[in-house]
């Protein structure tokens, strides 16, 4: 952070935010650091690029739905928390056929 005038601050910011990066101070908040261990959180992995997109790691499919015409799964990304989940039609991972084989091997085990 950098002091630039009256009262206005220029921040370091990840290219690809794509904002101004110049705010007034009654805009910003001081960092806290973390005072406990489960507090910190690591940075999530970024995309890889796959076919010039951005592709994410299937960690695990919790969940299976029949939506509309096709299949949709319940899908972990690998390096994020479960708040970033989200519903994917089988269309959607094309990469991601061994996430989906463990899963249905999981639910037949389970459904006995």
């Amino acid at each position: 952070m950098k002091d630039i005038g009256l009262r206005a601050f220029e921040l370091e910011l990840p290219e690809e935010w794509m904002i101004h990066n110049v705010f007034n101070e009654d805009l910003l908040t001081q960092c806290v650091e973390p005072k406990f261990q489960g507090q910190h959180k690591d940075l999530a992995p970024p995309p890889m690029i796959i076919n010039e997109e951005e592709e994410y790691e299937v960690e695990e499919v919790w969940k299976h739905s029949t939506r509309g015409q096709g299949m949709q799964y319940l899908v972990h990304w690998k390096g994020y928390g479960n708040e970033h989940d989200q519903w994917i039609a089988e269309s959607g991972l094309p990469h991601a056929r061994q996430a989906v084989e463990d899963y249905w091997t999981r639910y037949s085990s389970q459904n006995l």
